[in-house]
């Protein structure tokens, strides 16, 4: 996909270059025509700042004589006029003469702040086994917000797969109340069991050497077969531990991420055993 900070649309390539372009930042369309003098200031202006904050969104420019299909669907009565495009629907939109500020100040309800990329960043390094990369961008996010609890999260992960427990545990146990708050509090007790795992007591149990062996396995980022262990204790004895195996598992899907493969094959696995 053309990754460009200004293009041009038209009637052949609006579904591309804006309608798919919008799923992954803001696209902001200038219907203008080339006989209005306030467009070309207009195109002037939101040209400049396409520039400014690249990165943060898209200018296609449009020119309605040109283009009447679309400027007849997107109903634009007036020039200039600004349309803003996000996940492939109109957001907002400017119509008529404004000054250079109130365009930006426009803009950036739209925009997404630089915090947001770099959470993408973050995550991507995250999928990508890149943990230290990972830790590092979000403790250039904390630096700015330190309550941001999407970088909190992501950074705890980060320093789980590194086996870095009592940190991450410590940002866990402090976590702020937020949408993330669910799914820090499932990585508590894998983190709590992994940094205990080499002083666990045994209780007399057959299934301590199964539950030991997962959790080191675990360590080693040999997580389907760790999953395989856990769930081994949990068909012959659902209480063994007052139910930690289960929690431990939680924890491994919350780390690894809904959309993870493992996670994914071992979610239905989980339910057959217990019920």
């Amino acid at each position: 996909m053309d990754g460009s900070n200004i293009v041009t649309a038209d009637d052949t390539n609006f579904e591309f270059q804006v309608l798919e372009y919008s799923q992954l930042l803001p696209v902001v369309v200038d219907f203008w025509s080339n006989w209005c003098l306030d467009c070309r200031r207009t195109s002037e202006t939101l040209e400049s700042l396409a520039e400014q904050y690249a990165g943060r969104f898209r200018l296609a420019q449009v020119e309605v004589d040109k283009n009447p299909r679309l400027t007849k669907g997107y109903q634009v009565r007036t020039i200039p006029t600004i349309k803003t495009f996000v996940n492939g629907s109109v957001t907002g939109q400017l119509e008529g003469v404004h000054t250079n500020l109130q365009i930006e100040e426009y803009l950036k309800r739209f925009m997404p702040g630089p915090e947001r990329l770099l959470l993408e960043k973050a995550a991507s390094y995250l999928k990508d086994r890149q943990f230290i990369s990972a830790e590092e961008t979000c403790l250039e996010i904390l630096e700015e917000d330190p309550d941001n609890p999407a970088a909190r999260l992501l950074l705890a992960k980060s320093l789980l797969w590194q086996g870095e427990y009592l940190e991450a545990l410590t940002i866990l146990h402090h976590f702020p109340a937020s949408r993330e708050f669910q799914a820090a509090e499932k990585l508590v007790p894998l983190a709590e069991q992994l940094r205990a795992a080499s002083s666990l007591e045994s209780s007399g149990n057959p299934l301590d050497a199964i539950y030991t062996r997962a959790l080191g396995l675990i360590e080693n980022e040999q997580i389907p077969a760790a999953l395989d262990g856990l769930l081994e204790i949990l068909k012959r004895d659902k209480k063994y531990r007052a139910g930690m195996p289960h929690k431990v598992v939680l924890g491994l899907f919350e780390l690894l991420g809904e959309d993870h493969p493992l996670t994914e094959e071992y979610r239905p696995l989980l339910a057959n055993t217990l019920f």
